[in-house]
């Protein structure tokens, strides 16, 4: 009989991100294995918009709706995913009735919070360290946030890297921007402060510099450079073609945890240029994959020279396969009881 993981997300469709991604992708290939996988996740309340970010919606559950909904699958392991109103209240079943839990650390809340409000990070830190306080052990993407969180006082942290569809992004010809100058430089992610996209846009190096994805900072940026090609969101087979045909993708975020793009570049075969700060210094640990570098026009500058066939020979090191195993290891079985916790 197989075994039955409820996944409780705050972060799900129609957001575009790494977490719904990577959950998404993880649970079809535990789902391969035999493994049972449910979700809990907002389609399942009423939902609001976040101010000024509308594709984030806040879930309006109660504790015993949320109660229901875990009594009436009946899981073996819960994992949570997130810190949100979901992810809270799924704790509080869990601690209520004594169950074992784990729980995983995907995004950098408190930078975020901070670029928007006068929130102190030691205040959100504080937070998150008790949210994940009373799991059996947090997952987290990287050596480096590892030792992070470690130095901020996070306890029973395991490691949980990502994986990327090496079928969807596999190399091959370039078929796109033959009608704009080269090189080509790819940025795809959210067009949001937290992704430091301005970094990319000012870049000062020949080429034309492409944007895909959306988000709060788009028609602003997109007025404050007009010389970038902003493309949108795209999505399963387009997507792969427009890594295929980039020469460099570019990642200038300095507070992503992974960056599940960088892989999909890295497998397209598109060498990255990034910053050495946790997450790309993690994922690019080969060199001749990836440049890092304080000055990202040095890194662009070096992730020109390399070779496409040595970027997807690193690439293909992370499968969802992997990632799935490495989740399934270290899920908690829920009747193994948790010391009594806030």
């Amino acid at each position: 009989m197989s075994s039955r993981l409820l996944i409780v997300t705050d972060a799900w469709r129609p957001q575009i991100n790494g977490v719904v991604r990577t959950l998404e992708s993880v649970g079809k290939a535990l789902a391969d294995t035999g493994m049972d996988v449910q979700y809990l996740t907002p389609e399942r309340f009423w939902t609001l918009p976040v101010p000024s970010y509308p594709e984030i919606r806040i879930s309006l559950a109660s504790l015993g709706a949320v109660s229901r909904q875990i009594s009436a699958v009946a899981p073996d392991h819960i994992h949570i995913a997130t810190e949100g109103p979901l992810g809270l209240l799924a704790r509080q079943y869990c601690i209520d009735r004594r169950l074992g839990f784990t729980t995983s650390f995907h995004t950098r809340f408190p930078e975020y919070v901070a670029m928007r409000v006068p929130v102190p990070q030691d205040w959100s830190y504080g937070y998150l360290r008790w949210f994940h306080s009373a799991a059996a052990r947090t997952l987290v993407p990287t050596p480096s946030l590892r030792d992070e969180l470690v130095a901020r006082g996070f306890q029973r942290l395991g490691l949980w890297s990502r994986g990327v569809d090496g079928g969807r992004f596999r190399p091959g010809p370039k078929t796109r921007f033959h009608d704009l100058p080269g090189p080509h430089l790819l940025h795809v992610g959210r067009v949001a402060a937290e992704k430091n996209i301005e970094a990319f846009l000012n870049l000062k190096v020949a080429g034309t510099k492409i944007v895909v994805g959306d988000g709060p900072d788009c028609a602003r940026l997109m007025r404050e450079h007009p010389e970038a090609v902003f493309l949108g969101y795209r999505h399963g087979e387009e997507l792969g073609e427009l890594y295929r045909s980039a020469d460099v993708l570019v990642f200038p975020s300095r507070t992503d945890t992974f960056g599940n793009v960088i892989t999909e570049a890295l497998s397209s075969g598109t060498p990255v240029a990034a910053y050495p700060v946790t997450g790309p210094r993690d994922v690019l640990s080969d060199r001749k994959a990836g440049a890092l570098h304080d000055d990202l026009n040095v890194a662009v500058a070096r992730a020109l020279t390399l070779s496409r066939d040595d970027a997807r020979a690193h690439g293909e090191k992370f499968t969802w396969a992997a990632s799935a195993e490495q989740l399934r290891s270290q899920l908690e079985p829920l009747h193994r009881r948790l010391a009594a916790t806030a």
